[in-house]
This record gives structure tokens, sequence and C-alpha cells, in this order.
């Protein structure tokens, strides 16, 4: 019986290095390239940001040497006032940086994902059908804030530096950006709203803003004194330099606003510029209970009064009613020296004119 031997089958030694050395460069370019990739995303998104900084400091510049302001708070008490030039394009300058940076990320890591694996992208299909039923049933607030946060920059609703009131929050606009708005509010309380759940803006920096002190005076008080009174004092801080620029218009009194037991309330308004509303309400509270102390008169009350609802609807115009053509008055006819009598209406050539000798036409 002759036994067989086995013999193992020889290990290629030389493929397997041979594959080995394969892999290892085509890793080492797979990781080349990437590294390739992200420093030229970083690269891109840092020369975006200078390019978008530059562009935005230009226009802030620009807006300043024409208003000949030093910064930008000067710029609203400058006659040409730029200043919703500035903050429209610093907030578009964050809106852009967002978008620039979310696009280069989103580029970046699909051509990492192409450069690791060259057949991941073939089912991409499959992969952005799951993504988009994902964002029709999960992420619809999502798209909801983006859209309504570009519309809001486009539209010019709000701008960085704005004094807003959100619905949800009311403050100083401290950030603008596709999905959230960050609101600083007078605590120092920070709130982020997002840009979907806006539904109204109240913004106080846009134009012009009008302080309505109610000044509270005796019942016995002699009214037209005291509004000349209330009206002089309102006259003088205007004349005065460091109001002067605040205040955009002529002081106006609205009259007699109400009475009570104890006191007539009389109505002063004064249009100031937006950022300048309270410092000019607090001045004038100063010279208005001056002047009426002045009188000999004491005051029961004084305070600054926000309309809202009816009442701000009814007071838009204030003293100035919207002009109207006068209609014509039909002037009397002269009494007829006698009655007149009916007569049946005639028809054919005799018909008579509109009126007959001693009656009238039916």
């Amino acid at each position: 019986m002759i036994a067989s031997a086995t013999t193992s089958p020889a290990v290629d030694w030389n493929s397997i290095r041979d594959g080995f050395l394969v892999f290892l460069v085509e890793a080492g370019w797979n990781i080349l390239w990437v590294a390739v990739t992200v420093f030229a995303a970083l690269l891109l998104s840092w020369i975006m940001r200078r390019l978008i900084g530059r562009v935005v400091d230009r226009i802030v510049r620009g807006a300043k040497s024409r208003a000949d302001a030093e910064d930008t708070r000067a710029i609203d008490m400058s006659p040409l006032a730029q200043v919703r030039i500035v903050q429209r394009t610093r907030t578009l300058g964050s809106i852009l940086t967002n978008i620039v940076n979310v696009t280069i990320a989103i580029v970046a890591v699909l051509l990492i994902v192409f450069i690791l694996n060259e057949n991941v992208l073939a089912s991409f299909t499959l992969l952005s059908a799951a993504i988009g039923a994902g964002l029709g049933f999960g992420a619809q607030n999502i798209v909801k804030d983006v859209l309504n946060g570009i519309f809001i920059v486009a539209e010019d609703q709000i701008g960085i530096g704005d004094v807003v009131d959100l619905g949800l929050a009311t403050g100083i606009v401290e950030y603008v950006s596709v999905r959230v708005t960050h609101v600083r509010d007078v605590n120092g309380t920070l709130w982020f709203v997002r840009n979907g759940e806006i539904t109204r803006i109240g913004n106080m920096s846009q134009g012009w803003s009008r302080v309505i002190i109610d000044l509270g005076v005796p019942v016995d008080a002699d009214l037209d004194l005291v509004e000349e009174a209330m009206l002089g004092a309102a006259k003088d801080l205007v004349r005065e330099p460091k109001w002067r620029t605040r205040i955009i218009d002529k002081p106006e009194i609205w009259g007699l606003e109400s009475v009570s037991g104890e006191a007539l309330i009389v109505r002063l308004v004064v249009k100031t510029r937006p950022n300048a509303k309270d410092d000019v309400a607090r001045a004038l509270r100063v010279r208005l209970r001056e002047a009426v102390l002045g009188l000999g008169l004491t005051v029961p009350q004084l305070g600054a009064t926000v309309l809202t609802g009816f009442d701000a609807a009814q007071s838009i115009r204030g003293a100035n009613p919207p002009k109207t053509k006068p209609q014509p008055v039909t002037p009397a006819s002269p009494a007829p020296s006698a009655r007149p009598k009916w007569r049946p209406r005639r028809t054919g050539r005799d018909a008579p004119s509109d009126t007959d000798e001693g009656g009238t036409r039916p």
C-alpha cells in the first residue's frame, strides 16, 4: 500500500506584498486628496469671508463719508442719515457668510466621499430620496425658518442694531442668520428667535418716532395759558444745539385729551429720530414741569404715553387731519310769489318746458 503525501500550496508573498503596496499607494493618494480638498475648502471659505468683509466695510465707509460721520452712531445724528444702508449691509454680510460656509462644507464633504469610495455616489439617488423624505416630514420648520429669514433680510424688515418688537422678544438685534435672529432685551437677556416663528415685526429704528406726553393740570387752570407755556417750553428745547439734530419736526399741541375729577390732561407730541425718542422724552418732561410750575400750578400727572390699537389708529394724524375739498352748498331758492299749481304732464310738441308760468314740472 502506497501512502500519498498531501502538500499545502505555497503562499505567494510577492502578490501579497504587491497588493499591500498598491493599497498603501491608493490610501496615500486618497489621504492626500482629502487633505487638499479640506485645505481648498478652508482657503475658499477664508477668501469669501474676506471678500464679503471688504465689500461690507467699503459700503459702511462710504455711508459714513457721505454722512460726514466717524462712527455708526454719529450717522443717526447727521442730516444725510445712511444708517439703514450700514445696518442692512452688515446683516446681508452675515447672511452671505453663513450661506457660503454651509455651501462649501457640503461640497467638500461630497468630494471627500467621492475620493474615498467612487461607488458610494452611485447609490446617491436612493440617499437623496431618503433625505428628501426626511426633510419633507421632519425638517419643515427648518425650511420655513430659512425661507422666512431670507425674505426678512431681502425686504429690509430688520437689520443689525435695530430696536424691534418680534412679539416673542423685544430688544436690539445683535445677529441675523438664515434660521435664527438674536435679540438682546433691556435686561441683557439674549433671545434666540427662530425666523419661522416671526409673524409680525415692529421696527422702532426706521424712519422716525413720536414722543407723546400727557400733562395733567388742575381742573381750574387756564388751558390756553397752559398750552402756550407747554408749546414754548418744547420750542425752547428744539432750539438747543444738543437736541436740534434729534428732533425732526415742530412740536404740536393736540389739545385737551381727557377730563377727570382731579386733572385736565393736555397732550403734546414731538417727532424725533428713532434712537433719540427716550432721551427727548426725558428732557421734555423736565422742561414741561418747569413751565407748569412757573405758572404757579401743580403737576398731578406727567408721563409719556404709548398709543396702541384703536387709539393709535385714530390718532395717527394727530392735530393735522387730512384736508378735503369743501362740499358745495346748494343755494337757497327764493320764496315763490304764489303757491305752485299742479298740472298734468303733456306729451308731444306742445309739451311745456321744465317749468310753466305759475307752476312746476311734476
